[in-house]
């Protein structure tokens, strides 16, 4: 097991829209926010979720290279893989940094068990440790009719065994508001070398619940995060359990 950070101490622009299939917004570089407010989606519980698969170039890469040399291995049955190595070692998680209109500061993440509370300060809970993607994935929960006891939430991803894999997976971060179509926001940049991204940055705003698209990528940990964003968190070493929750 590896070794990872643990805490010690206006006007939206355009956005992409889904067709009606999907019903989805899609947070881009070139429109990268959005007001839930003026969507109508500004109460009840916000859903965070995320998911993540291996990318199809690195599970049948080379397999499809042999075909190329041997065309008739094409005429037999494919085999059955469950999760390889390089599948296990993903291990993507996902945190969120919190500030609340008192000054109050901190993080809700897997390591040192810093799981939130949805009804009581900090607002924002987190459930679900997947270690290998699937479809539920790792989920926070926001309340957002405690917006006014919010300033600014960082919704972070990073890698808990240290092995940078971002160009190996296809992550998607998915807001799903209480009404209204949900949010998409894709971790498509390669960044080979990059272990931690903040992923969006929720902002009160006179308010409003503002959503910025972030997809900043680093090689550190969630300290090199704080930093960034200018946090002043207090980070040490931590571990996460073997079992999960």
């Amino acid at each position: 097991m590896g070794l990872f950070d643990g805490l010690l101490g206006g006007r939206a622009n355009q956005f992409d829209s889904g067709n009606a299939a999907t019903t989805a917004i899609e947070l881009t570089k070139r429109r990268s926010r959005i007001s839930l407010t003026k969507q109508g989606a500004a109460t009840g519980h916000l859903r965070i979720n995320l998911s993540w698969r291996m990318r199809t170039s690195d599970i049948g890469g080379p397999a499809r290279q042999s075909l190329l040399r041997h065309p008739l291995k094409a005429l037999k049955p494919p085999e059955v893989l469950g999760h390889g190595q390089s599948m296990v070692d993903v291990d993507l998680d996902l945190g969120c940094m919190y500030e609340l209109a008192d000054g109050t500061k901190g993080v809700v993440q897997p390591l040192g068990n810093f799981l939130g509370d949805v009804n009581a300060p900090p607002y924002v809970k987190l459930s679900g440790d997947d270690r290998f993607g699937s479809g539920s994935g790792e989920t926070l929960y926001i309340n957002l009719d405690q917006w006014d006891a919010i300033k600014r939430l960082l919704v972070f991803v990073y890698i808990y065994d240290q092995t940078p894999a971002f160009d190996r997976t296809q992550a998607v971060v998915t807001l799903y508001p209480s009404s209204g179509p949900r949010i998409e926001i894709g971790l498509d940049e390669r960044q080979p070398q990059a272990r931690s991204c903040a992923v969006v940055l929720l902002e009160n705003v006179k308010g409003e619940v503002i959503v910025h698209r972030e997809v900043r990528f680093v090689y550190g940990f969630q300290s090199e995060l704080d930093h960034l964003y200018g946090w002043g968190l207090q980070w040490g070493r931590a571990y996460k359990s073997r079992t999960g929750r």
